[in-house]
């Protein structure tokens, strides 16, 4: 396959119009591309003004279907989320309001500053895609996407996101400053006329993109290379890393070692390839496994992060040895 393929010229086309107003961020860029083709969800951790909310808005845009941004606060409550019953006069009866929840792609803004109970309503369309009202149960678009911001450094009005609930994002990736000669450009395209975003591309379209990357081939050595990342994040030891055991309380779900694939066949897809090689797997590593691991009080106190651990063990674990099987896409 060639870059040319017609298969890889829409994401082509959804990265220029997001370009058009996004500098630099490559990283999240990509990232946001994988979780929407690999059917995940997202979370995005930076300081405030790097361009987070405006980079999910902005690729929602090229996607098309509907949209819905839900900025969180202290006093959100699940009804402003998932919707609530409402009682008819006239008929004597109870109709369902849906609540901005049932959207294609949900941009969950400050998505630490909302309650436990908020939270708890989000978990469930997140992971099964569907939503509870009152006795009704009522399936989430497809596709459905949650793509949520988090800003690390207040601490007033912020509440920690539940384990529970962090792992069922894909990713975490966590946003930095952007270069000197990147803001240049910044100030200069903010403080001028920005140009118009088109739709590139609309659900139906995603829909057999995502059902393209399913076709994407994995060998069973890298499912295994995915396993015993994460089986080294729990036991650290097995793979000659006994001093790191001191600041883990608890390791990566299965759900990273099945993302490790998910995303991999997605980041391979992009790469214009119909089969999976270890560097995807190493390259989407990070940003699957970092939020999944629960820190000890030594690790905060040696100032050890989730990123320090992840790195080693994949310094540590060898990468698999793969037949370069040229796998033919279906038309």
């Amino acid at each position: 396959m060639t870059n040319s393929s017609n298969n890889k010229k829409p994401m082509e086309r959804v990265l220029y119009e997001v370009k058009k107003i996004i500098v630099g961020q490559d990283h999240l860029l990509e990232r946001l591309i994988i979780a929407l083709l690999a059917r995940g969800h997202i979370l995005v951790e930076g300081v405030p003004g790097l361009a987070k909310t405006m980079a999910v808005k902005t690729l929602g845009e090229t996607i098309g279907g509907e949209f819905h941004r839900i900025q969180f606060t202290p006093d959100l409550i699940p009804a402003d989320l998932i919707g609530t019953r409402i009682y008819n006069q006239k008929t004597g009866e109870f109709r369902v309001s849906k609540g901005p929840i049932f959207t294609n792609l949900l941009l969950a803004d400050e998505i630490n500053r909302a309650p436990a109970k908020v939270q708890s309503a989000l978990l469930e369309v997140m992971q099964e895609r569907q939503v509870t009202i009152g006795r009704e149960t009522f399936p989430a678009p497809n596709p459905f996407l949650v793509m949520a911001t988090q800003n690390p450094i207040e601490s007033e009005g912020v509440y920690p996101l539940p384990e529970a609930q962090v792992d069922r994002f894909m990713m975490k990736v966590l946003v930095d400053y952007p270069r000197s000669t990147e803001e240049f450009v910044i100030v200069e395209r903010m403080t001028g006329a920005l140009s118009a975003v088109q739709q590139v591309i609309n659900t139906k379209q995603l829909l057999d993109l995502q059902n393209e990357v399913d076709q994407v081939y994995a060998d069973p050595a890298l499912m295994e290379y995915s396993v015993n990342l994460v089986t080294a994040t729990r036991q650290p030891a097995i793979v000659d890393l006994p001093d790191l055991q001191r600041y883990i309380m608890y390791g990566a779900s299965p759900r990273a070692s099945i993302n490790l694939i998910l995303a991999a066949r997605a980041l391979a897809y992009l790469r214009d390839r119909s089969y999976v090689l270890p560097p995807d797997v190493r390259d989407v590593a990070l940003d699957i496994i970092r939020h999944r691991l629960v820190l000890s009080y030594e690790a905060l106190s040696d100032n050890v992060s989730s990123d320090d651990i992840v790195n080693q063990i994949l310094d540590t674990v060898r990468l698999p040895k793969v037949p370069l099987n040229d796998f033919k896409r279906p038309n």
